[in-house]
């Protein structure tokens, strides 16, 4: 269940505005992908390089949403936001991958960090991957570290032109995209649900130091979740605040729903959070019970061979002058008194309820 961690490339001592990317390379080139809408027309293009957006962009007049894939390459990321005049600490921000959520208010756009998350069908693990948002006029720029999203249905909506996204700007655009991404943290907490519930199972049947070590596994991510969604609360909260010409005051109506999915998002982590805390408990109940129920078996095994021991030890005395040593059937009937103290011991634990 656990994954490597990457160690992260360090800023120490830079100057602010320096560009380096502190993450892993994910993919060998940076993927430009460009679609253009408004209500008539839909347009998606795979771009070559940076010139291209500048000259498509330009030309267009409607919804210009360009998706980034890929951060490492720092001369193609500023490339990119030097033709929108994104300001040089929001490009150091695009690429230092270790971002908490937050939004930011500039004079000409809006910018937003969030955790895009995936669980990983390989080793059942949440892929935690940053994902920015630069909202400026008509045109929506979207960052990410590699290729693959939650985006499809959003896609096929202004594609085939379903529901609203087509008739309104862009701020709607940026809502839909991250109600999809708010969506999808409830198709991993039921992965994760999923999860504790047979960790629980586990734990009640065979409560081994390979599911201890499971749960301590899952109680970090737990803790990693936690830390990578509870601060969206207040960017969601922010972003319907905000009083901004760019927000319209229809898309804030979509955002204060958004802001409940977010919290019970956040609630849906604090539950889990606590289940998996009551499993350590349950874990070591269960073990307690276990050594019980062993302990149990050994005192009733000796409650049985302690009489009989007495038996054996009066008869294995070396005494001369002994009665029924020299008994004919004494052998015999030795027998027939243990096994009857056996069977009698049995009965009354049985009545007992102690087996």
């Amino acid at each position: 269940m656990a994954k490597s961690k990457h160690k992260r490339i360090s800023k120490k001592g830079l100057a602010p505005g320096t560009l380096i990317f502190t993450g892993q390379k994910k993919m060998a080139e940076v993927d430009l992908t460009l679609i253009l809408y408004n209500e008539e027309t839909y347009e998606e293009k795979k771009l070559k390089n940076s010139a291209e957006f500048k000259d498509l962009s330009n030309s267009f007049d409607g919804i210009v949403w360009l998706n980034v894939d890929g951060l490492h390459d720092e001369k193609t990321i500023e490339e990119i936001c030097s033709l929108s005049n994104i300001h040089k600490l929001t490009i150091e921000d695009l690429i230092s991958v270790d971002q908490r959520p937050k939004i930011e208010e500039h004079t000409e756009y809006l910018h937003m960090v969030l955790r895009m998350l995936t669980m990983d069908a390989t080793d059942e693990t949440i892929d935690y991957e940053q994902l920015s948002f630069i909202l400026k006029g008509n045109l929506l720029i979207t960052f990410q570290e590699k290729t693959g999203d939650v985006f499809h249905s959003v896609r096929e909506r202004i594609k085939n032109e379903s529901g609203l996204v087509r008739k309104r700007s862009s701020d709607y655009l940026l809502y839909a995209l991250i109600d999809t991404v708010i969506d999808h943290y409830f198709v991993v907490l039921e992965a994760l649900g999923e999860k504790i519930d047979e960790l629980e199972i586990t734990l009640l049947e065979n409560p081994d130091k390979t599911t201890l070590n499971k749960l301590h596994i899952f109680r970090r991510e737990m803790l990693t979740l936690r830390r990578s969604v509870y601060p969206l609360r207040e960017v969601i909260s922010r972003f319907e605040k905000l009083e901004n010409p760019i927000i319209h005051e229809d898309t804030k109506l979509f955002i204060r729903d958004l802001y409940d999915h977010t919290i019970r998002v956040i609630e849906t982590i604090e539950v889990l959070r606590d289940m998996a805390s009551g499993l350590l408990d349950l874990y070591m109940n269960s073990v307690s019970n276990k050594m019980n129920e062993v302990m149990k078996v050994l005192t009733i095994m000796a409650s049985i061979f302690i009489p009989l021991t007495f038996i054996a030890g009066i008869y294995g005395m070396n005494f001369e002058h002994m009665p029924e040593l020299h008994y004919k059937y004494g052998y015999f009937a030795v027998w027939i008194i243990m096994i009857v103290l056996v069977i009698g011991m049995l009965i009354y634990f049985k009545r007992k309820k102690w087996l």
